[in-house]
């Protein structure tokens, strides 16, 4: 090589890490809102309640209908997504979600707010599924497996200071001020997008939407066991965390007579963990192998589970053992969530748009039917929950097994699936 080529590849190495960098920043600021429309409205619940003149099921509601919205929508928008490329389908969507987010602003009827909420959800999902299609793009390997860690964490930094930002607008504002939130920050995020963020799918990798084809692309997909067994622990640890928060205010203000911002500083820190958690995938992942990661994540959540079991059986309710066992159990969910789902995108070479939502759908039906699970528990003590996530350590523990060789690598010879 010429001294001058030497030179030109010398200058192109910054410019191509400042790009880096900067896709970082931006594929960071925009999977939040996925999550910002189920926790910042919650605070509200009692006022739109009170002001939309109608029950309180019917209000609680809205959060099933966007995560249905989300649930419907994760898969038809990756595969267009890997079709039309990724900056435009999720300009669309984006639109999608600031519009329905007006709606809720300015609708004065529970039927037709739950309507739009379930439109939002269908246009908030792209904001994790093509960020993480975009990232597969760009990253592979160790590599992309720190990336997701990073993901994870922003998107986990939703429900830790959402509820705070939405109950400041329902006492400042109104209920009605989120929702313009939303649309305001689904508008600075289309913009940023529309001006700096490049598209990461060249147009001969981009498949097109054939029925058939899907159909055996997503049964190719389902036969490999290694993408089935990352794809549960996923699930599992994701609805083992989002558990936790739909049965701990029960312990805490029922059972432990806390007042609700005591408990909510009490979740302030158990999210705090969960942050930790996956702020250490995206450290380590370039660091160690992803089997010593995981097992070691494995290992903070059985310690957690185990804290729960054995204080709920002996002791009962009580704050240290209830709060000491939560932070331990999300912290291992922190760190198995984004390194499953890191691993499984970085199966793939192709319709990454496909795959992610496959993944995010499967993960989102196992939550439907933990919170419908969680709903059931006793709620006299940390005991129940605690047993279940034994259950779920021992399912983790055979899953990593068989999942997390000394190799996650594709044996050579091993076809990717694609479209042809």
């Amino acid at each position: 090589m010429t001294e001058a080529g030497s030179a030109q590849g010398a200058a192109k190495a910054p410019r191509m890490v400042r790009r880096e960098r900067m896709l970082v920043l931006i594929l960071l600021a925009v999977i939040p809102l996925s999550q910002i429309p189920i926790d910042a409205y919650t605070p509200a619940i009692p006022d739109m309640i009170t002001e939309l003149n109608t029950s309180s099921t019917l209000v609680q509601n809205s959060v099933s209908a966007y995560v249905l919205g989300m649930s419907i929508g994760l898969l038809p928008i990756g595969i267009i997504a890997d079709a039309r490329g990724r900056k435009p389908t999720l300009l669309v969507c984006l639109g999608i979600l600031l519009v329905a987010s007006l709606g809720c602003a300015l609708t004065g009827d529970i039927y037709t707010l739950l309507a739009l909420r379930f439109v939002q959800g269908l246009g908030g999902c792209a904001t994790m599924v093509i960020v993480y299609a975009i990232a597969a793009d760009s990253f592979r390997g160790a590599r992309l497996t720190s990336i997701s860690g990073l993901l994870g964490a922003s998107w986990g930094l939703a429900p830790v200071l959402a509820p705070a930002v939405g109950g400041l607008l329902v006492q400042f504002v109104s209920w009605r001020g989120i929702f313009v939130l939303i649309a305001v920050l689904a508008l600075v995020a289309a913009a940023v997008i529309f001006f700096v963020l490049p598209e990461t799918l060249s147009a001969d990798r981009r498949t097109p939407i054939r029925p058939r084809e899907i159909g055996g692309v997503l049964a190719a997909t389902l036969r490999r066991r290694i993408f089935v067994g990352l794809t549960l622990i996923f699930a599992v640890f994701a609805s083992a965390q989002l558990m936790f928060g739909v049965v701990a205010p029960l312990l805490y203000e029922t059972q432990l007579g806390l007042t609700p911002a005591f408990y909510g500083l009490i979740a302030l820190l158990v999210g705090v963990a969960n942050l930790i958690g996956e702020l250490s995938t995206s450290y380590f992942a370039t660091r160690i192998s992803a089997r010593m990661l995981g097992f070691a994540a494995l290992v903070s959540f059985s310690l957690g589970a185990v804290i729960l079991a054995v204080s709920g059986t002996l002791v009962g309710p009580h704050l240290l053992w209830i709060t000491l066992g939560g932070v331990l159990a999300l912290a291992g969910c922190g760190a198995l969530c984004p390194l499953a789902y890191g691993l499984v995108m970085g199966l793939f070479t192709r319709n990454l748009g496909l795959i992610g939502g496959l993944t995010s759908a499967v993960c989102y039906l196992f939550v439907a039917v933990a919170m419908a699970a969680a709903a059931g528990l006793p709620d006299d003590s940390q005991a129940p929950l605690g047993y279940i996530y034994v259950g779920c350590a021992v399912a983790g523990f055979v899953l990593l097994a068989l999942c997390l060789p000394r190799r996650v690598a594709l044996p050579a010879g091993v076809p990717d699936a694609t479209i042809a």
